[in-house]
């Protein structure tokens, strides 16, 4: 049976309004904290991805993420290697989340809270927040700390936080695409500068 001028045009237009009915992504916003008298220490030598203590997320659910940490964390000249071998420390942690804009509640953590982070270690939070306002629909939450600090020692060189809200229906809430996109808007123009809080365009 020969397809119609009409069937073709009312495929496409089905086509556009499934791409039209996913928002657009929004930024990724992140804030950085630098111990500028140490930031030669940064971005070389050798360097383990841990989980961070008692961030309550498991290891299966935070795998993708500690991957792309590690592989910005290569591009910035670090060789990752085990911890027994390592110079410094990369602690991950990853809070995933249910939001509903309509209903303007954040739903159940779905990967692990990661605990308090500040400037070098003190426990203080990054006080990092994002515009939640809108009629979007149901969308998911992502919020990446990392911190570096040398072996043995509890002061971090650096820590950061990228925080990144996107449609359910988009391929960016996937794990995978999910945990490359904010790992690389949070070592963007790495070290950054110390408490800014800038905010990351997702293509």
């Amino acid at each position: 049976m020969p397809i119609t001028r009409t069937a073709i045009m009312a495929a496409a237009a089905l086509s556009i309004g499934a791409c039209a009915s996913i928002p657009a992504p929004g930024p990724v916003e992140v804030t950085r904290f630098v111990d500028e008298t140490r930031a030669a220490q940064l971005g070389q030598g050798t360097i383990f991805i841990d989980s961070r203590p008692m961030s309550g997320m498991s290891e299966l659910a935070a795998a993708p993420y500690k991957a792309a940490v590690a592989r910005e964390l290569e591009a910035l000249g670090y060789r990752e290697t085990s911890r027994a071998e390592a110079g410094q420390i990369a602690e991950v942690s990853v809070d995933r989340f249910d939001y509903d804009r309509a209903e303007g509640r954040r739903g159940p953590v779905s990967v692990g809270v990661g605990g308090s982070t500040g400037t070098y270690g003190s426990g203080v939070g990054l006080g990092v927040g994002i515009n939640l306002g809108g009629g979007r629909g149901r969308e998911i939450g992502t919020e990446l700390a990392v911190a570096i600090k040398p072996v043995g020692s509890q002061t971090n060189l650096w820590e950061g936080r990228a925080q990144f809200v996107v449609s359910e229906k988009s391929d960016l809430a996937r794990q995978d695409a999910n945990a490359q996109t904010v790992a690389d808007a949070l070592f963007r123009n790495f070290p950054g500068r110390s408490g800014e809080t800038i905010e990351v365009e997702v293509d």
